[in-house]
């Protein structure tokens, strides 16, 4: 049996959003229950990546050593629950740059299914913006919002048949009870 992958997106699901951007480890404040719902998926056999868009780094909001910053305290803030993200991969491109990394583009998801040698094909996208959904439509992965973050906007004008959590932590429970049954 292969690996199970899950991706989720960083600002606004695991940690606290904020139009300003996220600069430092210092502004990153996990949302509740996602670093336990990170921490459930890893102790039931899941692979956690991440798949973010950081266009400050291309605006210059911060630097690569403060997005590692962020990351490492992410990280241990995982390791600590008895989790682990396994893989963070993120766009650095601005919006107008025409990379084909910067959600709601798939190329963020397919470097993930390269690495891990699989189709992305079903595998769980969770996000709170159209974008993050897009990215997973167009490599058909799975589709999954949640209401943190920009979920709540997000969720007023969605189309049919896309999964709806109130967080991170209630998606997690719900992709391990389906992998229990």
């Amino acid at each position: 049996m292969g690996i199970r992958l899950v991706v989720l997106d960083r600002d606004g699901v695991i940690n606290c959003d904020s139009d300003f951007f996220i600069r430092s480890a210092e502004e990153w404040v996990a949302i509740e229950g996602s670093v336990e719902g990170i921490a459930l998926l890893s102790k039931h056999g899941f692979t956690v990546a991440v798949a973010s868009n950081q266009s400050g780094l291309a605006r210059g909001h911060f630097d690569l050593a403060a997005l590692e910053g962020i990351h490492r305290k992410m990280c241990a803030e995982v390791r600590a629950a008895g989790g682990q993200i396994d893989r963070i991969v993120y766009c650095p491109h601005g919006p107008g740059e025409g990379c084909d990394c910067r959600k709601p583009a798939p190329g963020l998801l397919q470097q993930l299914g390269e690495h891990y040698g699989v189709s992305m094909a079903g595998v769980p996208f969770i996000g709170d913006a159209e974008r993050d959904l897009d990215a997973a439509r167009a490599i058909g992965a799975r589709p999954v919002l949640v209401r943190t973050g920009k979920g709540g906007v997000t969720e007023t004008s969605l189309v049919e048949g896309i999964e709806v959590y109130d967080n991170l932590l209630h998606a997690a429970h719900a992709l391990v009870a389906e992998r229990d049954h």
